[in-house]
C-alpha cells in the first residue's frame, strides 16, 4: 500500500500498535484524560513512536468522525534502526554510505532524494523522528518506489544516531552555503554520511559540532541556493564517482 492510512479513536489506535503497524504519527487532543487514553500513551512511549499534542480543532481537521480525540497515520514503510544496519554493512563488506536528512519538511523533496539516493548506491537514510517529511503517497510517489527499496531509519535522538555514526568509523559531512570548500574538494571514498539541513535554514545548531566537515555547491548565477533535492543528488553523485574509482 503506498498511501497513509488514517486511524482515529483510542481503541482502535491501541489495537493498530498492538497488532504492529508501522505508526508514522499520532495527533493526540491536549488536555485528554482517562484509562484508555493512559493505556494508549504508554503504548506510545513504550514503541517510541512519534505523537504531537494539538487543540481540537486539528484533530477535526483529520476527520470529523469519533476521533475520541486522537488520530493516527500509518506508513507502508518498515523503519530500521541505524546501530543494527550499520554493523550488518560492514559484516557484508561494504564501505557504508549514509544519507542524514535534518527536517526535509518537503514530502516531495524527501520523495526525490529518497530516489536519488537509491540511484547513487546510498545504503540508508536517516531522518529525526520530528520535524521531518511524513512518508505519505507523495512522498512514495515522487521517490519512484524506492522508498521501498533503500532502509529509512528513524532517531528518537539524532544527535544519539549521529554520534553512533561517528564510533562506527563514519565521516560526517554536512552541505552549508558558509562552508569553505567545494564539494568536489572533499574525500567521500570511505565510511560516510552526507547530511542535509531543512530547507529553511540548514542544518540544525545543535549538531554543528558533530560534523566532522562542511561543504558548499559554488554558485555562479545570481540566485544564492540550489532546491536541497537537487543539492542532495548534486553531492550523492560526487560520492558516487569517487567510490566507483
Amino acid at each position: 500500500m503506498d498511501t497513509q492510512q488514517m486511524i482515529f479513536g483510542l481503541r482502535a489506535i491501541i489495537e493498530a500498535i498492538q497488532e504492529g503497524k508501522e505508526i508514522d504519527k499520532v495527533f493526540i487532543q491536549k488536555g485528554l484524560r482517562g484509562e484508555l487514553y493512559l493505556e494508549l500513551f504508554a503504548l506510545i512511549k513504550a514503541r517510541d513512536i512519534p505523537y504531537s499534542l494539538v487543540p481540537i480543532e486539528k484533530v477535526n481537521r483529520f476527520t470529523r468522525k469519533n476521533h475520541q480525540g486522537v488520530v493516527a497515520f500509518t506508513t507502508s514503510i518498515e523503519y530500521q534502526k541505524i546501530e543494527n544496519l550499520i554493523p550488518l554493512l560492514y559484516e557484508q563488506g561494504k564501505v557504508p554510505f549514509i544519507l542524514v536528512l535534518d527536517r526535509i519538511t518537503d514530502v516531495r523533496n524527501f520523495g526525490a532524494l529518497a530516489r536519488t539516493a537509491e540511484c547513487a548506491g546510498v545504503d540508508a537514510i536517516l531522518i529525526p523522528a520530528r520535524g521531518g517529511a511524513a512518508i505519505n503517497a507523495d512522498a512514495m510517489k515522487t521517490s519512484a518506489g524506492a522508498l521501498h527499496k533503500i532502509p529509512v531509519c528513524r532517531a528518537k535522538y539524532l544527535q544519539d544516531d549521529l554520534r553512533f555514526l561517528k564510533e562506527s568509523g563514519l565521516k560526517i559531512v554536512g552541505v552549508s552555503e558558509k562552508a569553505q570548500n567545494a564539494y568536489f574538494q572533499q574525500n567521500y571514498s570511505g565510511p560516510i554520511a552526507l547530511m542535509l539541513g531543512s530547507e529553511e535554514d540548514g542544518i540544525s545548531e545543535a549538531y554543528l559540532p558533530l560534523l566532522n566537515d562542511f561543504v558548499k555547491i559554488p554558485m555562479l548565477g545570481t540566485i544564492e541556493s540550489l532546491n536541497v533535492s537537487v543539492a542532495g543528488g548534486i553531492l550523492m553523485f560526487e560520492a558516487s564517482k569517487q567510490r566507483a574509482q
